[in-house]
């Protein structure tokens, strides 16, 4: 077991951007110019839904990404966190552009 492994637990193999929900993927694209603290990340989330976003549904979601090797947190005081996307992350949400931008350029499609 490495020492730098969060946790004692291996993050296993790297999720997709098929593998998250739609949610977990707009916290990763908040994420994807500069890192952030939660209440920021639920600001821009709100803005984007058009409603609010509860701490219950977002904190669970911030963790499993945390878990999955997505995001870094770190405290930058006593009771505010900053989350930063890591290599891992990066790559999930650049696959994921790329495929999308594949789709509406048709290379995606049955022709």
């Amino acid at each position: 077991m490495s020492a730098d492994t969060r946790g004692g637990a291996d993050p296993g193999p790297s999720p997709t951007g098929a593998d998250l929900t739609k949610f977990q993927t707009r916290i990763l694209l908040v994420l994807h110019e500069d890192p952030d603290y939660g209440l920021g990340i639920k600001r821009a989330l709100e803005e984007y839904y058009g409603k609010e976003v509860n701490h219950g549904r977002l904190y669970p979601n911030l963790d499993q990404l945390v878990d999955a090797d997505l995001l870094e947190k770190s405290e930058l005081d006593r009771r505010t966190n900053q989350y930063e996307l890591t290599t891992r992350g990066y790559g999930v949400i650049e696959d994921e552009l790329d495929w999308m931008h594949d789709q509406i350029d048709g290379a995606g499609g049955d022709a």
